[in-house]
């Protein structure tokens, strides 16, 4: 029997404790998060309250309870070096250490490693180490296709993108100059166009199992409109694809996650252990990279762990093995839509401390906790996204309707996106992506 850790208490954890309940090997599991999860605490033998970056009480945790691996959930964990702290107790660990996990944590190190090691999906882009000496130049050239993005984790809001956040020159730089008086450094980019979609693999360091691709939403309503979040739902499509896509499209986002994890390797000589999450995006010109992350992502693990049919428990132990060669990954020929409820005035002025009721919700196992807390029996909002459903199907027209009509069902001070998954919004983005190759012809 294994004991396992799991290490955060979101949606994304509460779909990982769902994949691990599901696995035909007997286990124990814990899970060290910051607030009160009732879908995980209810899959576990023992939950913590705590902080995710206190490395001494999760190895403290880890040795009191014979703990044979932890995954570890978000990324600040992974960028606090919890991963390495687990290895040198001999505690083997479903994500990267430190300096693999900057493939994540330093916008720089990931494209200066992508340009170092020739794999040619980066824009243009300069690194600017805590200056902004050459900026207004660099920004001249890119004129008002330009991204202006913090090195560092800045929980998804350290991107400003020309249109969307910055409508000047002199705001972009504004923002840099911010971002250098709090002693930071920043990377400016050429602006891509097209499509974005998240691919995201399973490796062992030279072995990779890849997931299906996902599409997210950013924005907070419908019709692609208002602030960015950190991600409102997601769909996934029968077959392993996504209605934009080409098969050829798809194994050119396997190829890069391949090259990457080599190109890590190649640089560190250490494996790179967890799940290697591209975030790409199609263009014109094909598919390019926006920014990897170093962990599932959240909204996507719901998608691809919901049509999981193997074994999710032999996977982590063969990337931990190093076998991951050996072993398959089969996923359900279904199509999935995520749909996320949030809190009225999310994400800028989310209200927090008010209940919600989940009791009409008519299928629990495709319900998933997010940011809630238990105060006494009421279920309460924290402040970010709330709870998650996933309708799983075999058309995204039925796994769509599966999901609205179960997130409606979600009562309190919340909204959420009406349109992911549905015909209208995916023929808008389909449209776009055949304009956008018809001008490029």
């Amino acid at each position: 029997m294994s004991n396992i850790l799991l290490v955060g208490s979101g949606a994304r954890e509460h779909a990982i404790a769902r994949a691990i309940n599901r696995s035909p090997q007997r286990s124990n599991l814990y899970c060290l998060g910051t607030n009160a999860n009732p879908g995980i605490s209810a899959l576990c033998a023992d939950y913590f309250i705590g902080n995710l970056t206190d490395i001494p009480t999760i190895l403290r945790i880890s040795v009191d309870h014979d703990i044979h691996f932890t995954i570890i959930g978000p990324e600040a964990p992974l960028a606090a070096g919890l991963a390495d702290a687990l290895w040198e107790k001999n505690i083997p660990c479903i994500g990267p250490k430190k300096r693999l996990a900057q493939i994540e944590t330093s916008k720089a190190f990931t494209r200066d490693l992508l340009t170092r090691y020739n794999i040619p999906v980066s824009p243009d882009y300069r690194v600017f180490n805590k200056t902004i000496k050459g900026a207004d130049s660099f920004l001249q050239e890119l004129g008002d296709f330009y991204v202006v993005k913090y090195d560092g984790l800045m929980g998804g809001k350290g991107v400003r993108v020309a249109g969307d956040h910055l409508h000047s020159h002199a705001e972009a730089l504004d923002y840099c100059k911010d971002l250098v008086n709090g002693g930071g450094s920043f990377v400016i980019e050429q602006k891509l166009v097209g499509q974005e979609f998240s691919l995201m693999s399973f490796c062992d360091g030279q072995n990779l199992i890849h997931m299906p691709p996902v599409q997210d939403h950013k924005r907070a309503y419908d019709g692609d409109k208002g602030p960015n979040t950190g991600g409102m739902g997601s769909y996934s499509d029968v077959s392993g694809g996504l209605p934009f896509l080409t098969l050829g499209d798809i194994d050119r986002a396997r190829q890069i996650n391949e090259m990457t994890a080599q190109a890590l390797k190649d640089e560190f000589k250490d494996d790179y252990k967890g799940i290697l999450y591209g975030g790409f995006i199609l263009t014109a010109q094909g598919v390019r990279l926006i920014e990897y992350n170093a962990r599932f992502g959240d909204p996507e693990v719901m998608n691809v762990l919901a049509i999981l049919r193997s074994d999710f428990i032999e996977i982590c132990q063969n990337i931990i093995s190093g076998k991951l060669g050996t072993c398959r990954a089969d996923f359900g020929n279904e199509a999935t839509v995520c749909k996320y409820a949030v809190p009225e005035g999310y994400p800028d002025q989310p209200v927090k401390g008010r209940p919600i009721d989940v009791s009409q919700v008519m299928n629990d196992q495709q319900l998933y906790y997010a940011s809630v807390d238990l105060r006494g029996n009421q279920l309460v909002e924290v402040g970010s996204r709330t709870v998650a459903v996933v309708g799983v199907a075999d058309s995204l027209v039925k796994a769509e309707a599966t999901a609205e009509s179960e997130i409606s069902r979600v009562k309190g001070p919340l909204f959420h996106r009406k349109d992911i998954g549905t015909e209208l919004l995916i023929n808008m983005r389909l449209n776009q992506m055949k304009k956008l190759r018809s001008n490029a012809v």
